[in-house]
């Protein structure tokens, strides 16, 4: 899949990779029906879980989805462009990186960025390890340099319905994120 980086990005999502092709219910980002990422984005930016989920279909809204994310200045993609998968699940924990993704040539594409959110341990690891800045505490940031350019690496939970923390609580984080960088 193809990075999504619109022009006036502020913020990089950056996940580790999509779970096995069997368990996505749409062609983007967070494609597995069980996680929860599409779900806390329609709590902040709709105040409604559901806003972006098409429940009848097993889906999500895409078109909302990426209209959005557009309009807010979010960009989408993996820190891992190839991986070995040692499970036929989606747990990052079997998941071996086999080419890590070119961070600094993304952020040549989109200057206005200068905060990038991990929203998994393995993704946190990819970056932690090339780049040297510590994993921030939850819902924190900690700064640190690519290319010249000065940089904030937020941590938020995990949007996996495995990570045991309640849904709202999840999304406050990512309110949070989302209003200090200006995006709310």
């Amino acid at each position: 899949m193809q990075p999504f980086l619109p022009p006036n990005a502020r913020l990089l999502m950056l996940g580790s990779f999509p779970p096995p092709r069997r368990r996505w219910a749409m062609d983007f980002f967070y494609p597995n029906r069980t996680n929860q990422m599409w779900s806390i984005f329609g709590l902040v930016f709709f105040g409604d879980a559901e806003r972006l989920v098409d429940a009848t279909h097993k889906t999500f809204r895409l078109l909302d989805i990426q209209s959005l994310l557009l309009e807010k200045g979010i960009a989408i993609y993996d820190t891992a462009c190839a991986v070995r998968r040692l499970s036929g699940n989606a747990s990052d924990k079997d998941l071996e990186i086999v080419e890590k993704t070119d961070i600094p040539a993304l952020l040549s594409q989109i200057p206005a960025c200068h905060d990038i959110v991990c929203t998994g341990q393995k993704s946190f690891s990819a970056l932690t390890d090339d780049y040297g800045v510590p994993v921030p505490k939850m819902g924190c940031y900690n700064k640190f340099a690519i290319a010249d350019r000065e940089m904030r690496l937020w941590r938020m939970p995990s949007s996996s319905r495995a990570f045991p923390m309640p849904l709202a609580e999840k999304a406050s984080y990512y309110r949070e994120m989302m209003t200090q960088i200006g995006i709310i």
